[in-house]
């Protein structure tokens, strides 16, 4: 039987789903990894034998040769995708014959990317994916197939998993919950599905799926219009401290504690098996440990004390989650 992980961001992006991804890749022996939502408007930041990547459309487990696929859900700018070939190239990541693009994936043109420019009310990373998902619901959007410089990296996403005998997909989700334009904070959401559930709009069906890898950080962040951080000078030096910054836009990301109640939501929206929460390292540089629960803000003596406070309040409702926590400075 087929087999299907899917890896999804519990809060709001910027969580380290490239680098759970990346090490999942490693030993899982995946036959493809493909990444489901979202575009340019995504930033993966992967340590990989010593370097710095920063991937935005092209799934992770090129790092890894393993056949990695753009997918249905996903927008795509022809440009930045031959530019991210390239740079992957560059430092050493073959690409040949292991990158493609779902025929029925729609495409970014510059007057997508024009328009998305005049934003002012989201905050978006005005890289066209806004407009260009609404011309696909509109039924007037371009379809990666129609694109003839794209034509050596078409693939139909039903043939690929569904007549080729078993596979094994990894499936690498881009932004996260809050964002996600059914159940984030709307109007300030992204213009895809960010749930586990947006995976399985690629041709596979649920009986497929094994473990659901949620990811999180021990404290929020958030980049866009509304106002998130509050008004005290301790963010600022954790935004330093945790180097907070977009890895699509370098905009400053606002920072704010842990919502136990939030991440509680989406680890349910999402059905997690394992929880990754990451960062861990950064707040105990800060010495400072609080989250939200029940509408309240709740200081901790030491981060084992919050910890076992998090692991406690979880697994109380989902007994079977199995919780991991992970440093920023580690290289996984």
């Amino acid at each position: 039987m087929s087999i299907v992980d899917i890896v999804v961001d519990c809060s709001a992006g910027d969580s380290g789903k490239g680098k759970v991804t990346h090490h999942l890749c490693k030993g899982a022996e995946y036959t493809h990894v493909l990444r489901f939502n979202g575009s340019g408007n995504a930033g993966h930041t992967i340590y990989h034998e010593g370097k710095r990547f920063v991937t935005h459309s092209l799934p992770s487990g090129l790092f890894h040769g393993v056949k990695s696929i753009i997918g249905s859900g996903c927008v795509v700018n022809k440009s930045q995708f031959f530019k991210e070939i390239s740079e992957l190239e560059e430092g050493g990541v073959n690409t040949e014959g292991l990158i493609f693009i779902a025929s029925n994936a729609h495409v970014i043109t510059d007057e997508h990317i024009a328009e998305d420019g005049k934003d002012t009310k989201i905050g978006t990373t005005k890289q066209g994916n806004g407009p260009a998902y609404r011309d696909k619901y509109d039924r007037q959007g371009i379809l990666a197939k129609d694109v003839p410089e794209l034509q050596d990296y078409i693939v139909d996403l039903y043939e690929e998993f569904h007549e080729n005998g078993e596979v094994k997909i990894l499936c690498e989700g881009a932004q996260g919950l809050e964002l996600d334009v059914d159940w984030g904070d709307y109007p300030y959401v992204t213009s895809s599905h960010c749930t586990s559930a947006g995976a399985l709009l690629n041709a596979i069906p649920h009986s497929w799926v094994r473990n659901v890898w949620g990811v999180a950080k021990i404290y929020e962040t958030y980049v866009g219009a509304k106002s998130f951080e509050p008004s005290s000078a301790i963010f600022p030096r954790l935004r330093e401290l945790g180097d907070e910054y977009g890895a699509t836009t370098g905009r400053p990301r606002q920072c704010n504690w842990l919502n136990l109640d939030r991440l509680k939501r989406a680890i349910n929206i999402n059905g997690a098996t394992e929880l990754v929460l990451n960062k861990v390292d950064i707040l105990s540089d800060l010495g400072v440990y609080r989250l939200y629960t029940g509408g309240e803000e709740v200081s901790f003596e030491t981060m084992k004390d919050m910890k076992d406070f998090i692991k406690q309040e979880l697994n109380s409702s989902q007994p079977n989650l199995k919780i991991h926590f992970s440093g920023h400075k580690d290289r996984i």
